[in-house]
């Protein structure tokens, strides 16, 4: 018996070794770096359970026009800023748990508006281009369709359950996706009561920065943040910064004297020297940096005069923070859009990098246990990433393989980089170029269709997350799916 017992052990540890021996045979690259590393990643997931809710907080953050190219593209860029070859480099938002697709069209529009997407993301409903937190039964421009067809926001629900409210963004903040957090219009163009045509104003509606300004729901808005001063004051009010510039409203209101009667604990500030003292202490806090949009990162950098995204992030997350009942905030990097369509792939990936440094800072001052983070794009842009450039290629640069620059059917150089349409298209012959040309933060990429400004496109989102619900992010889904998992996550309408 006791032999039989010792046959059957070294049986079954041979076994063990004669198929650990095959199997090693079967992956002769498990010592391959890739291999591993492959092997680690599925071990940390495996390990990863979903944080199921209620959550305390949310922060939505919208990369305005982050394609997936645009995502792909700012990826390399940042891992060869750091000296890298770029493409094995991962954006913070990537390390984000949950991942998903967001189909983006509008209900009239193939190709979406920020106006129409931003709605779906904080309403829970898809509506038309071009119009503010109303549903689809609302006919753009014509303010007297948009009585009755308002919807309720995730900001206003949130703000009557005694939760405080942010909105962060690099745009104007009356600018369409900032402004679905607090108001509602027939016409995201209505920014200032001049824009208003009289029509609607005869009819009732009210201008976007008026709206937010008078915004009754809760304890209004703790912290807002942004650009566009220019729709809060008087035409014939110089712009504090630049007397060059004025105001546009026709009323004659200063909203921004106003936001303060309501508001006398608040703060309002306007360039970097208010928001570095904007402190612990401080409850309330309004900030408007620029006349119009803020500047785009690349030249923020050099001139330093106004804070970044990150930096209004973390003051935000700081303000936001003390209210123990919770907040949302909504983060945006308006300008990646407005660089693309400039055609300037340069400034998107630099204001790209910037909003992901905004995601870093909100992963590392909150807790994943109680704040759901949601890193998405309201739609996508024409960039398109071609040719066969070797690894480490720069990837602003001309696209070269094997040390030598790649060639069209006609003898020319062509970047990896370039659009579908837009400013830098040519009527007929292309033009060659040079990489130092091509490297030049200002320079427009060559594009297919010639139009005077660069179109948005079609092409799903990503969606990244983080918290509790954030498992729900899964597969292809509808952008307005974005709302509900908030909802679910807050209990918003429970």
């Amino acid at each position: 018996m006791k032999r039989n017992l010792v046959t059957t052990a070294i049986s079954t540890v041979l076994t063990g070794l004669v198929a650990s021996s095959v199997a090693n045979a079967a992956v002769p690259q498990q010592s391959d770096v890739w291999y591993k590393e492959a092997q680690s990643s599925l071990a940390a997931a495996k390990e990863r359970q979903p944080i199921n809710g209620p959550a305390k907080n949310v922060i939505l953050f919208v990369g305005d026009g982050m394609s997936v190219g645009t995502l792909t593209a700012a990826r390399i860029y940042a891992g060869q800023q750091q000296g890298m070859k770029g493409e094995e480099h991962s954006l913070y938002m990537e390390r984000l748990p949950h991942v998903a697709l967001a189909k983006t069209y509008n209900t009239d529009m193939q190709t979406p508006d920020s106006a129409g997407t931003a709605t779906a993301m904080v309403a829970g409903v898809k509506t038309k281009a071009g119009v503010i937190s109303v549903n689809d039964n609302v006919q753009r421009g014509f303010c007297s369709t948009a009585k009755g067809n308002e919807v309720k926001t995730a900001f206003q629900m949130a703000a009557e359950k005694g939760m405080s409210l942010g909105v962060v963004t690099t745009a104007r903040l009356t600018h369409a996706t900032p402004a679905v957090t607090y108001a509602h219009s027939a016409d995201r163009n209505w920014e200032n009561d001049a824009k208003l045509p009289n029509f609607a104003k005869n009819t009732g509606c009210v201008d976007i920065a008026r709206q937010f300004v008078e915004f009754d729901y809760g304890n209004g808005f703790q912290v807002a943040f942004g650009g566009g001063r220019r729709e809060f004051i008087p035409a014939e009010m110089h712009d504090p910064e630049n007397q060059e510039k004025a105001g546009k409203r026709k009323d004659g209101r200063n909203l921004i004297n106003e936001w303060q009667q309501r508001y006398p604990e608040g703060q309002y500030v306007y360039d970097r020297s208010g928001f570095d003292k904007l402190d612990a202490e401080t409850e309330r806090a309004f900030g408007l940096f620029e006349n119009s949009h803020m500047q785009y990162e690349a030249d923020r950098k050099e001139k330093n005069n106004e804070p970044s995204i990150a930096e209004m992030t973390e003051k935000a997350i700081e303000i936001l923070s003390k209210n123990d009942d919770g907040y949302v905030l909504m983060v945006e990097a308006g300008r990646i859009d407005h660089a693309h369509h400039d055609g300037n792939a340069a400034r998107a990936l630099e204001d790209t990098v910037a909003y992901d440094e905004a995601i870093r800072v909100a992963m590392e001052n909150t807790n994943p246990n109680d704040t759901l983070i949601i890193a998405t794009a309201d739609h996508a842009h024409t960039l398109i990433s071609n040719g066969y450039a070797e690894r480490g290629n720069p990837i602003l640069g001309l696209s070269k393989s094997k040390g030598k620059l790649n060639k069209d059917e006609f003898g020319k150089n062509y970047t990896t980089l370039v659009y579908g349409n837009g400013p830098g298209a040519v009527e007929g012959a292309r033009s060659d170029l040079t990489e130092k040309e091509v490297l030049d933060v200002n320079y427009l990429q060559q594009s297919l269709v010639k139009l005077g400004s660069e179109t948005h496109s079609g092409e799903d989102v990503a969606i990244f997350a983080r918290g509790p619900q954030a498992w729900l992010f899964q597969g292809v889904v509808e952008q307005n799916y974005i709302f509900h998992v908030m909802d679910d996550a807050l209990r918003l309408s429970k």
